[in-house]
């Protein structure tokens, strides 16, 4: 049963689940993108959009709504003509960031390690491996 399907006496019961709900909703390829940008003070949408690789305007716009709602960004609208629009990392996104930043670096400490862990189970489950 996937996670959007299990009993909610499941999900309750489950530590994990916070987090996995939390990582649903901000862990997206482009989120993580979004914030990073965001956190290095404010940003304007076009900015992000030339920032950000490969990602299209309907995309770009749909994440930064989303992550409006999810209280990570805050949008800001100047009265000019035509509007200057600006968005800006939250206290909470910013502690977000300080987190992804550890990752980050666990990423680059351990990427060796689990390239060689690769290697090696691959090795002892391939087909020519002596079972």
């Amino acid at each position: 049963m996937s996670r959007g399907h299990m009993d909610v006496t499941v999900q309750a019961d489950n530590p994990a689940c916070p987090v996995s709900e939390v990582l649903d909703r901000v862990a997206g390829k482009w989120a993580i993108g979004i914030l990073v940008a965001a956190a290095k003070g404010p940003v304007r949408f076009s900015e992000l959009e030339r920032g950000i690789e490969g990602i299209s305007r309907r995309m770009l716009t749909l994440n930064l709504r989303k992550l409006e709602r999810e209280g990570l960004l805050v949008r800001t609208v100047y009265p000019t003509v035509p509007p200057r629009v600006e968005y800006e990392c939250t206290e909470m996104a910013l502690e977000l960031y300080e987190t992804l930043l550890s990752l980050v670096d666990w990423a680059k400490r351990h990427s060796g390690d689990i390239a060689r862990a690769h290697a090696v189970y691959d090795a002892a489950h391939s087909p020519t491996a002596p079972a």
